[in-house]
Protein backbone atom coordinates (compact mmCIF):
# COMPACT_ATOMS: atom_id res chain seq x y z
CA UNK A 1 0.00 0.00 0.00
CA UNK A 2 1.53 3.37 -1.22
CA UNK A 3 1.35 6.28 1.66
CA UNK A 4 0.95 9.54 0.14
CA UNK A 5 4.24 11.37 1.86
CA UNK A 6 3.54 14.10 4.58
CA UNK A 7 4.10 17.93 3.09
CA UNK A 8 4.67 20.90 4.86
CA UNK A 9 2.41 22.95 2.22
CA UNK A 10 0.38 25.43 3.25
CA UNK A 11 -2.85 23.50 2.57
CA UNK A 12 -1.08 21.07 5.58
CA UNK A 13 -4.25 19.85 7.82
CA UNK A 14 -6.92 20.59 5.69
CA UNK A 15 -8.94 17.18 4.51
CA UNK A 16 -10.48 16.81 0.75
CA UNK A 17 -12.95 14.24 0.23
CA UNK A 18 -12.85 14.08 -4.09
CA UNK A 19 -15.32 12.45 -5.29
CA UNK A 20 -15.67 13.34 -8.25
CA UNK A 21 -14.73 11.73 -11.97
CA UNK A 22 -12.59 11.81 -14.53
CA UNK A 23 -10.52 14.84 -14.63
CA UNK A 24 -11.41 18.48 -13.82
CA UNK A 25 -12.10 18.46 -10.05
CA UNK A 26 -10.29 15.12 -9.53
CA UNK A 27 -7.18 17.77 -10.52
CA UNK A 28 -8.07 20.32 -8.91
CA UNK A 29 -7.73 18.10 -5.80
CA UNK A 30 -4.68 16.55 -6.72
CA UNK A 31 -3.13 20.49 -7.11
CA UNK A 32 -3.65 20.73 -3.11
CA UNK A 33 -2.75 17.44 -2.24
CA UNK A 34 0.69 18.52 -3.71
CA UNK A 35 0.24 21.37 -1.35
CA UNK A 36 -0.13 19.27 1.93
CA UNK A 37 -4.00 18.74 1.72
CA UNK A 38 -5.04 15.42 2.72
CA UNK A 39 -6.99 14.16 0.20
CA UNK A 40 -9.12 10.69 0.07
CA UNK A 41 -10.53 9.93 -3.32
CA UNK A 42 -13.73 7.41 -3.33
CA UNK A 43 -14.81 5.72 -6.31
CA UNK A 44 -17.87 3.36 -6.83
CA UNK A 45 -16.71 -0.37 -5.67
CA UNK A 46 -16.24 -1.55 -9.46
CA UNK A 47 -13.41 1.29 -10.36
CA UNK A 48 -15.81 2.46 -13.08
CA UNK A 49 -14.37 6.07 -13.59
CA UNK A 50 -13.94 6.79 -17.22
CA UNK A 51 -10.40 8.42 -16.72
CA UNK A 52 -8.73 4.56 -15.61
CA UNK A 53 -9.85 3.58 -19.57
CA UNK A 54 -8.38 6.86 -21.28
CA UNK A 55 -5.18 6.22 -22.78
CA UNK A 56 -2.52 5.89 -21.82
CA UNK A 57 -3.67 2.31 -20.35
CA UNK A 58 -0.14 -0.02 -20.34
CA UNK A 59 -1.28 -3.61 -19.93
CA UNK A 60 -4.31 -2.76 -18.26
CA UNK A 61 -2.62 -0.14 -16.03
CA UNK A 62 -4.09 2.88 -16.02
CA UNK A 63 -1.12 5.68 -16.18
CA UNK A 64 -3.16 9.16 -17.00
CA UNK A 65 -5.15 8.30 -13.71
CA UNK A 66 -2.04 7.44 -11.52
CA UNK A 67 -0.28 10.36 -12.23
CA UNK A 68 -3.35 12.61 -12.43
CA UNK A 69 -4.64 11.44 -8.68
CA UNK A 70 -1.27 11.50 -7.33
CA UNK A 71 -0.71 11.92 -3.77
CA UNK A 72 -4.40 10.90 -2.66
CA UNK A 73 -5.63 7.96 -0.31
CA UNK A 74 -8.15 5.80 -2.33
CA UNK A 75 -11.58 4.37 -0.96
CA UNK A 76 -14.62 2.81 -2.49
CA UNK A 77 -18.01 3.95 -1.43
CA UNK A 78 -21.63 3.32 -3.23
CA UNK A 79 -23.20 6.37 -1.56
CA UNK A 80 -26.52 5.42 -4.13
CA UNK A 81 -27.09 2.54 -1.49
CA UNK A 82 -28.80 3.80 1.85
CA UNK A 83 -25.79 2.55 3.97
CA UNK A 84 -23.12 3.84 2.02
CA UNK A 85 -25.14 7.42 1.93
CA UNK A 86 -25.19 6.68 6.07
CA UNK A 87 -21.30 6.22 5.75
CA UNK A 88 -20.88 8.75 3.69
CA UNK A 89 -22.71 11.26 6.19
CA UNK A 90 -20.34 9.89 9.25
CA UNK A 91 -17.12 10.29 7.15
CA UNK A 92 -17.73 13.88 5.73
CA UNK A 93 -17.73 14.91 9.43
CA UNK A 94 -14.17 15.04 9.64
CA UNK A 95 -13.35 16.62 6.23
CA UNK A 96 -13.11 20.55 5.39
CA UNK A 97 -13.68 20.40 1.71
CA UNK A 98 -16.08 17.97 -0.30
CA UNK A 99 -15.79 18.02 -4.30
CA UNK A 100 -17.85 17.01 -6.88
CA UNK A 101 -18.88 17.04 -10.51
CA UNK A 102 -21.95 15.45 -11.05
CA UNK A 103 -24.71 16.70 -12.97
CA UNK A 104 -26.61 19.28 -11.43
CA UNK A 105 -29.02 17.51 -8.77
CA UNK A 106 -27.42 14.06 -8.57
CA UNK A 107 -26.31 14.31 -5.26
CA UNK A 108 -29.90 15.56 -4.52
CA UNK A 109 -31.44 12.32 -5.76
CA UNK A 110 -28.96 10.41 -3.59
CA UNK A 111 -30.07 11.65 -0.57
CA UNK A 112 -27.01 14.23 -0.26
CA UNK A 113 -28.89 17.55 -0.87
CA UNK A 114 -26.51 20.30 0.87
CA UNK A 115 -28.94 20.95 3.50
CA UNK A 116 -28.19 17.40 4.81
CA UNK A 117 -24.45 17.51 4.29
CA UNK A 118 -24.59 20.83 6.15
CA UNK A 119 -26.43 19.01 9.07
CA UNK A 120 -23.22 16.31 9.01
CA UNK A 121 -20.54 19.05 8.80
CA UNK A 122 -21.85 23.24 9.17
CA UNK A 123 -18.39 23.95 8.56
CA UNK A 124 -18.21 21.31 5.10
CA UNK A 125 -17.11 23.35 1.58
CA UNK A 126 -18.55 21.98 -0.79
CA UNK A 127 -17.27 22.26 -4.90
CA UNK A 128 -19.42 21.63 -7.54
CA UNK A 129 -17.67 22.08 -10.44
CA UNK A 130 -19.64 21.40 -14.04
CA UNK A 131 -19.68 22.38 -17.31
CA UNK A 132 -22.18 24.92 -17.42
CA UNK A 133 -22.76 25.76 -13.37
CA UNK A 134 -26.21 24.96 -11.31
CA UNK A 135 -28.53 27.60 -12.68
CA UNK A 136 -29.27 28.59 -16.39
CA UNK A 137 -30.98 26.36 -19.18
CA UNK A 138 -27.76 24.04 -19.74
CA UNK A 139 -27.70 23.47 -16.06
CA UNK A 140 -28.54 19.57 -16.37
CA UNK A 141 -25.91 19.13 -19.64
CA UNK A 142 -23.50 16.59 -19.75
CA UNK A 143 -19.87 18.69 -20.63
CA UNK A 144 -16.94 17.37 -21.57
CA UNK A 145 -13.31 19.46 -22.00
CA UNK A 146 -14.15 19.73 -25.71
CA UNK A 147 -17.69 20.76 -25.11
CA UNK A 148 -17.09 23.84 -22.58
CA UNK A 149 -13.80 24.87 -24.74
CA UNK A 150 -15.93 25.03 -27.71
CA UNK A 151 -18.77 27.03 -26.23
CA UNK A 152 -16.48 29.58 -24.05
CA UNK A 153 -15.17 31.12 -27.47
CA UNK A 154 -11.39 29.27 -26.40
CA UNK A 155 -11.71 26.75 -29.63
CA UNK A 156 -12.80 29.88 -32.00
CA UNK A 157 -9.19 31.12 -31.45
CA UNK A 158 -7.39 27.92 -33.13
CA UNK A 159 -6.62 26.75 -36.29
CA UNK A 160 -5.97 28.31 -39.50
CA UNK A 161 -7.28 31.84 -40.67
CA UNK A 162 -10.93 30.83 -42.97
CA UNK A 163 -9.84 27.42 -41.55
CA UNK A 164 -11.57 24.66 -39.22
CA UNK A 165 -11.41 25.10 -35.64
CA UNK A 166 -9.14 23.45 -33.90
CA UNK A 167 -8.98 20.63 -30.75
CA UNK A 168 -5.89 20.62 -28.81
CA UNK A 169 -4.95 17.10 -28.63
CA UNK A 170 -5.08 17.64 -24.98
CA UNK A 171 -8.15 18.13 -22.63
CA UNK A 172 -7.02 21.85 -21.97
CA UNK A 173 -10.23 22.89 -20.88
CA UNK A 174 -10.55 20.34 -17.77
CA UNK A 175 -6.82 21.26 -16.30
CA UNK A 176 -8.37 25.30 -16.47
CA UNK A 177 -11.40 24.05 -14.41
CA UNK A 178 -9.01 22.01 -12.34
CA UNK A 179 -6.87 25.33 -11.27
CA UNK A 180 -10.24 27.47 -10.52
CA UNK A 181 -11.02 24.15 -8.33
CA UNK A 182 -7.78 24.54 -5.83
CA UNK A 183 -8.12 28.25 -6.38
CA UNK A 184 -11.76 27.91 -5.02
CA UNK A 185 -10.61 25.47 -2.53
CA UNK A 186 -7.53 27.32 -1.03
CA UNK A 187 -9.87 30.34 -1.57
CA UNK A 188 -12.79 29.00 0.68
CA UNK A 189 -10.17 27.57 3.16
CA UNK A 190 -8.64 31.37 3.62
CA UNK A 191 -11.96 32.53 4.53
CA UNK A 192 -13.37 30.07 6.93
CA UNK A 193 -9.77 30.01 8.78
CA UNK A 194 -9.70 33.43 9.11
CA UNK A 195 -13.46 32.55 10.75
CA UNK A 196 -13.88 30.32 13.03
CA UNK A 197 -17.42 30.54 13.61
CA UNK A 198 -18.88 30.96 10.01
CA UNK A 199 -20.59 28.33 8.33
CA UNK A 200 -19.22 26.13 5.15
CA UNK A 201 -19.82 27.20 1.70
CA UNK A 202 -21.02 25.60 -1.69
CA UNK A 203 -18.79 27.03 -4.35
CA UNK A 204 -20.87 26.76 -7.78
CA UNK A 205 -17.50 26.23 -10.54
CA UNK A 206 -18.75 26.48 -14.18
CA UNK A 207 -15.91 24.94 -16.15
CA UNK A 208 -17.34 26.98 -19.46
CA UNK A 209 -16.75 30.07 -17.10
CA UNK A 210 -13.64 29.17 -15.94
CA UNK A 211 -12.09 29.67 -19.92
CA UNK A 212 -14.10 32.36 -20.57
CA UNK A 213 -12.30 33.97 -17.87
CA UNK A 214 -9.14 33.45 -19.18
CA UNK A 215 -10.06 35.37 -22.78
CA UNK A 216 -10.23 39.14 -21.06
CA UNK A 217 -10.24 41.28 -24.13
CA UNK A 218 -13.13 38.98 -26.09
CA UNK A 219 -15.97 41.02 -24.67
CA UNK A 220 -14.76 44.68 -24.85
CA UNK A 221 -13.13 44.37 -28.10
CA UNK A 222 -16.79 43.00 -29.37
CA UNK A 223 -18.74 45.54 -27.42
CA UNK A 224 -16.61 48.66 -28.45
CA UNK A 225 -15.17 48.01 -31.53
CA UNK A 226 -17.34 45.27 -33.18
CA UNK A 227 -14.59 42.91 -33.54
CA UNK A 228 -15.17 39.03 -33.78
CA UNK A 229 -11.69 37.96 -33.07
CA UNK A 230 -10.97 34.06 -34.34
CA UNK A 231 -7.92 32.46 -35.46
CA UNK A 232 -4.96 33.55 -36.93
CA UNK A 233 -2.79 30.28 -37.83
CA UNK A 234 0.25 31.01 -35.84
CA UNK A 235 0.16 34.61 -36.12
CA UNK A 236 -1.00 36.15 -33.23
CA UNK A 237 -3.39 38.94 -34.04
CA UNK A 238 -3.02 41.43 -31.36
CA UNK A 239 1.22 41.42 -31.50
CA UNK A 240 3.80 41.27 -33.79
CA UNK A 241 6.05 39.71 -35.01
CA UNK A 242 4.45 36.39 -33.04
CA UNK A 243 4.80 33.51 -35.09
CA UNK A 244 5.94 29.65 -35.71
CA UNK A 245 9.16 30.02 -38.05
CA UNK A 246 10.90 27.34 -39.91
CA UNK A 247 14.78 26.79 -40.40
CA UNK A 248 16.45 25.83 -42.95
CA UNK A 249 16.64 22.03 -41.97
CA UNK A 250 13.12 22.07 -40.98
CA UNK A 251 12.81 22.83 -37.24
CA UNK A 252 9.79 24.73 -35.88
CA UNK A 253 10.02 27.09 -33.44
CA UNK A 254 8.22 30.17 -31.99
CA UNK A 255 9.33 33.50 -31.46
CA UNK A 256 7.89 36.62 -30.01
CA UNK A 257 9.00 40.23 -30.63
CA UNK A 258 6.50 41.88 -28.90
CA UNK A 259 8.37 45.34 -27.19
CA UNK A 260 9.65 47.91 -29.38
CA UNK A 261 13.44 46.93 -27.62
CA UNK A 262 13.30 43.55 -28.41
CA UNK A 263 12.31 44.11 -32.07
CA UNK A 264 14.82 46.37 -32.55
CA UNK A 265 17.46 43.48 -31.51
CA UNK A 266 15.85 41.32 -33.64
CA UNK A 267 15.89 43.55 -36.90
CA UNK A 268 19.51 43.51 -35.94
CA UNK A 269 19.85 40.13 -36.07
CA UNK A 270 17.98 39.10 -39.26
CA UNK A 271 20.41 41.96 -40.94
CA UNK A 272 17.88 44.77 -41.57
CA UNK A 273 17.84 47.25 -38.52
CA UNK A 274 16.27 49.89 -40.44
CA UNK A 275 12.97 48.11 -40.21
CA UNK A 276 13.01 49.44 -36.82
CA UNK A 277 12.59 52.60 -37.72
CA UNK A 278 10.55 51.80 -40.50
CA UNK A 279 7.09 53.93 -39.80
CA UNK A 280 4.99 50.95 -40.63
CA UNK A 281 7.29 49.08 -37.70
CA UNK A 282 8.19 51.20 -35.71
CA UNK A 283 5.23 50.55 -32.74
CA UNK A 284 3.16 47.17 -32.10
CA UNK A 285 0.00 48.49 -33.80
CA UNK A 286 1.77 49.84 -36.54
CA UNK A 287 3.57 46.26 -36.83
CA UNK A 288 0.24 44.65 -36.56
CA UNK A 289 -1.28 46.24 -39.08
CA UNK A 290 1.63 45.62 -41.59
CA UNK A 291 2.46 42.17 -40.11
CA UNK A 292 2.41 40.36 -44.09
CA UNK A 293 5.12 42.95 -45.47
CA UNK A 294 6.92 42.10 -41.89
CA UNK A 295 6.63 38.27 -42.04
CA UNK A 296 8.23 38.43 -45.63
CA UNK A 297 11.56 39.37 -44.57
CA UNK A 298 11.61 36.92 -41.58
CA UNK A 299 10.52 34.02 -42.93
CA UNK A 300 12.72 34.16 -45.82
CA UNK A 301 15.58 34.68 -43.43
CA UNK A 302 14.98 31.77 -41.26
CA UNK A 303 14.60 29.27 -43.69
CA UNK A 304 17.90 30.70 -45.14
CA UNK A 305 19.58 29.19 -41.95
CA UNK A 306 19.93 26.48 -39.71
CA UNK A 307 18.36 25.84 -36.70
CA UNK A 308 21.67 25.62 -34.61
CA UNK A 309 23.02 29.00 -35.67
CA UNK A 310 19.77 31.16 -35.30
CA UNK A 311 19.54 29.17 -31.93
CA UNK A 312 22.93 30.82 -30.79
CA UNK A 313 21.58 34.39 -32.77
CA UNK A 314 18.43 35.06 -30.89
CA UNK A 315 20.17 33.46 -27.73
CA UNK A 316 22.96 36.43 -28.08
CA UNK A 317 20.32 38.51 -29.05
CA UNK A 318 17.96 38.27 -25.94
CA UNK A 319 15.10 37.39 -28.80
CA UNK A 320 12.41 35.38 -26.84
CA UNK A 321 12.14 31.60 -28.91
CA UNK A 322 11.94 27.82 -28.53
CA UNK A 323 11.62 25.26 -30.55
CA UNK A 324 8.63 23.19 -30.67
CA UNK A 325 9.49 20.53 -28.16
CA UNK A 326 8.12 17.18 -27.89
CA UNK A 327 8.21 14.69 -24.67
CA UNK A 328 11.77 14.00 -25.74
CA UNK A 329 12.96 17.29 -25.85
CA UNK A 330 11.14 18.51 -22.66
CA UNK A 331 13.04 15.51 -20.72
CA UNK A 332 16.78 16.48 -22.37
CA UNK A 333 16.59 20.11 -22.12
CA UNK A 334 19.11 21.51 -19.44
CA UNK A 335 16.70 23.90 -17.87
CA UNK A 336 14.01 22.07 -16.89
CA UNK A 337 16.75 18.99 -15.51
CA UNK A 338 18.43 21.33 -13.88
CA UNK A 339 15.15 22.15 -11.89
CA UNK A 340 14.15 19.01 -11.96
CA UNK A 341 10.98 19.11 -13.26
CA UNK A 342 10.04 15.66 -13.72
CA UNK A 343 9.80 13.41 -10.80
CA UNK A 344 9.69 10.17 -10.17
CA UNK A 345 6.57 9.04 -7.60
CA UNK A 346 6.36 6.06 -5.96
CA UNK A 347 4.22 3.49 -7.68
CA UNK A 348 3.35 -0.22 -6.68
CA UNK A 349 2.78 -1.98 -10.16
CA UNK A 350 5.97 -0.07 -11.57
CA UNK A 351 8.26 0.74 -8.85
CA UNK A 352 8.51 4.58 -10.34
CA UNK A 353 6.55 6.52 -12.69
CA UNK A 354 7.94 10.28 -14.34
CA UNK A 355 5.24 13.39 -14.00
CA UNK A 356 5.49 16.96 -13.70
CA UNK A 357 6.77 18.79 -10.35
CA UNK A 358 4.72 20.58 -7.90
CA UNK A 359 4.26 24.01 -8.83
CA UNK A 360 4.73 26.24 -7.65
CA UNK A 361 8.00 25.92 -6.01
CA UNK A 362 7.97 27.92 -2.49
CA UNK A 363 10.97 28.75 -1.30
CA UNK A 364 12.20 27.59 1.82
CA UNK A 365 9.74 24.90 1.56
CA UNK A 366 10.80 21.84 -0.09
CA UNK A 367 8.11 19.61 -1.21
CA UNK A 368 8.16 15.77 -1.16
CA UNK A 369 7.49 13.62 -4.25
CA UNK A 370 3.96 12.66 -4.44
CA UNK A 371 2.86 8.68 -4.84
CA UNK A 372 0.54 7.83 -8.02
CA UNK A 373 -2.86 8.02 -7.49
CA UNK A 374 -4.48 4.99 -6.09
CA UNK A 375 -5.89 1.59 -6.55
CA UNK A 376 -9.91 1.43 -6.00
CA UNK A 377 -10.39 0.70 -2.21
CA UNK A 378 -6.67 0.88 -1.66
CA UNK A 379 -6.82 2.84 1.53
CA UNK A 380 -10.51 1.44 2.79
CA UNK A 381 -9.36 0.12 5.77
CA UNK A 382 -7.26 3.26 6.75
CA UNK A 383 -9.68 5.60 6.21
CA UNK A 384 -13.04 3.55 7.17
CA UNK A 385 -11.58 3.02 10.29
CA UNK A 386 -11.33 6.31 11.62
CA UNK A 387 -14.77 6.41 11.87
CA UNK A 388 -15.13 3.05 13.77
CA UNK A 389 -15.96 0.60 11.18
CA UNK A 390 -14.02 -3.13 12.25
CA UNK A 391 -12.82 -5.13 9.95
CA UNK A 392 -15.67 -7.65 10.25
CA UNK A 393 -17.95 -4.26 9.16
CA UNK A 394 -15.82 -4.36 6.11
CA UNK A 395 -15.84 -7.62 5.18
CA UNK A 396 -19.63 -7.27 5.21
CA UNK A 397 -20.25 -4.03 3.26
CA UNK A 398 -17.60 -5.24 0.50
CA UNK A 399 -19.81 -8.71 0.16
CA UNK A 400 -22.76 -6.25 -0.15
CA UNK A 401 -20.77 -4.18 -2.88
CA UNK A 402 -21.11 -0.91 -0.61
CA UNK A 403 -17.37 -0.58 -0.66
Amino acid sequence: MKTPAASNGALHGVRILDMATVLAAPVGATLCADHGAEVVKLELPDGSDALRALQPVKDGAPLWWKVANRGKRGITLDVRKAEGREILLKLIRQFDVLVENFRTGTLDRWGLDLATLRQANPRLIVIRLTGFGQTGPYAGRPGFARIFEAMSGFTNLTGEKNGVPLHSNYPVGDYVAGLFCAFAIAMEVARLRSQPSAPGTEVDLSATEALFRLLDPLAVEYEQMGTVRGPAGNQASYTAPSNMYRSRDGVWFSLVASSNSIFQRLCGIVGHPALASDERFSTNPARVQHVDALEEVLVAWFLGHDYEYLARELESGGVPFSKVYTIEDIVRDPQLKARNAVVYMEDAEYGQLPGPCIVPRVTDHPMPVPATGPAPGEHNSEIFKRIGLSETDLQRLRAAQVI
